[in-house]
């Protein structure tokens, strides 16, 4: 079979119970739909990490955040270290990447890794911003509104309208291509245009998962409620922020089809491999939060949106088996034919493509947190997200490192400056009750602990394919003095 040309399209922060293809009766996905009736839908699919730069570093690059110490927003992809966009432009693809998602790639790695990037239509400025007054409660809650009448021209649209230009007239007829489109909705702050931002009725969006309701979490989830306030977010507050990200992931939905057009326009659509992902979830107001946290490991978090369709792929099915995003770079130089030069941790998805039942990986793994002693480097921030990063630094047990390994019946979670966790899967999906103290589980408790144990050895570090000399050629004598 001729190698596909691929899209990669990764929206920001996108719960996988946001799509109506994942279960969602109230949603408006009609696009992403479409997409996983003609393909397969990953129903346990898990990002290696909870925040954007170290998920996004971890899909490019196959390795686990602790592998080389990508466990922050400021390390990313280096020049000298493998990536998924590289392996794939050596191997003879055409490599575009349109926009300007800046956190993934260090400087000069995008444009030594694609054959194009950035925009042929700029964003305009100031898009976040909404149109009338919010209560000061509710941008505590990362909340501003809606957006206005018009298309805002943000990051996103100029992202889109630049691929479609490129589909249009810059890809080439002669060799296959990857187009990378990493999009920021529906990160917050949650705010979007019409007709988006009426699209859901706020009457009829699922209510989150109330703190009442959950016993045992880690205890960054009554820090976070209380620095912000959110215990001042009322039922009502909750479904207006509920119904505008569904309404922000209705706009993504509206734009993955407009690139879908532009393939067919381009006449390569029977051609085109289309990867759907994000980084990592959001926590939509369950367990009375909002947003995301480095060492949040919960469901809603962690579980991605995974849909893969295009050539050879078996139309409308689901894959139970769990899978982690680091399986996407060996899936795409397998289909490809591109040979890795570097050691990883993904296990092809190939076989599921064609059988949704072939078995796969025994569990998956996601990290976050950082050891104490980290402190220095964490990150800071400024307007609604200050107060969080001043909690990691004021407090920073409460992001210590914490580990989460998934089989299909328990979740387990290591945490270095807490109790550990353990959730029933089956019973409690949305991982709610903390057993892990429960007496008649403590073997179960035990056995997942030493496979974690034994995943973190086996993945602790990786030996470079191009060895150094033992014995490197020495310029002799003094080499400061005039």
């Amino acid at each position: 079979m001729a190698r596909p040309n691929v899209v990669l399209f990764m929206p920001d922060q996108l719960r996988a119970d946001a799509l109506g293809c994942f279960g969602n009766a109230v949603a408006d996905t009609p696009n992403f739909d479409a997409l996983a009736a003609r393909g397969l839908r990953f129903e346990n699919a898990f990002c290696q990490h909870p925040v954007c730069g170290p998920s996004r570093v971890s899909v490019m690059t196959g390795w686990y955040p602790h592998v080389s110490g990508h466990r922050t927003l400021t390390h990313l992809v280096q020049p000298w270290e493998p990536n998924l966009l590289a392996t794939m432009r050596d191997a003879g693809y055409y490599v575009a990447v349109p926009g300007h998602r800046g956190d993934v790639f260090a400087p000069g790695v995008t444009e030594a890794s694609s054959d194009f990037c950035g925009y042929l239509e700029p964003p305009e400025p100031g898009a976040f911003a909404g149109t009338a007054p919010v209560a000061e409660h509710l941008v505590r809650g990362f909340y501003l509104g809606s957006r206005g009448e018009s298309l805002v021209v943000d990051g996103d649209e100029a992202t889109i309208r630049t691929a479609e230009q490129w589909l249009a007239d810059g890809r080439p007829a002669s060799r296959p291509w990857l187009l990378w489109i990493a999009l920021v909705f529906p990160h917050p702050p949650f705010a979007v245009e019409e007709p988006w931002f009426s699209l859901h009725d706020r009457a009829a969006v699922p209510a989150p998962i109330a703190p009442s309701t959950a016993s045992g979490k880690p205890q960054f989830m009554d820090a976070l409620r209380g620095a912000y306030g959110w215990t001042d977010l009322s039922a009502a507050d909750l479904a207006e922020i509920v119904a505008t990200y569904y309404g922000m992931t209705s706009r993504v939905d509206w734009q993955f089809g407009r690139v879908v057009d532009a393939v067919d326009r381009a006449g390569a659509l029977d051609d085109t491999l289309f990867v759907v992902f994000t980084d990592h979830g959001e926590y939509l107001g369950d367990f009375g939060l909002v947003e995301k946290w480095p060492s949040g490991l919960d469901d809603c978090l962690t579980r991605n949106p995974l849909v893969i369709a295009g050539p050879g792929v078996t139309e409308g099915g689901v894959a139970d088996a769990m899978v982690e995003l680091v399986d996407l770079l060996p899936t795409l130089c397998e289909l490809g034919g591109a040979a890795p030069r570097h050691t990883h941790f993904g296990d092809s998805l190939v076989p599921l493509l064609t059988d949704p039942t072939a078995p796969h990986r025994d569990f998956a793994c996601t990290e976050g947190g950082f050891r104490p002693t980290d402190e220095a480097l964490l990150e800071r921030a400024g307007w609604i997200y200050e107060a969080k990063t001043e909690l990691q630094h004021a407090r920073p047990e409460l992001v210590g490192t914490a580990i989460a390994l998934r089989t299909p019946t328990h979740t387990y979670v290591y945490r270095a400056c807490e109790d550990d966790e353990l959730y029933d899967r089956v019973a409690d999906p949305s991982e709610t009750t903390n057993l892990v103290h429960v007496a008649d589980l403590a073997q179960c408790r035990d056995e997942l602990r030493a496979r974690l144990l034994d995943w973190l050895a086996s993945t602790s570090d990786v030996i470079p394919w191009t060895p150094d000399p033992r014995f490197p050629d020495l310029v002799h004598g003094y080499r400061d003095r005039a």
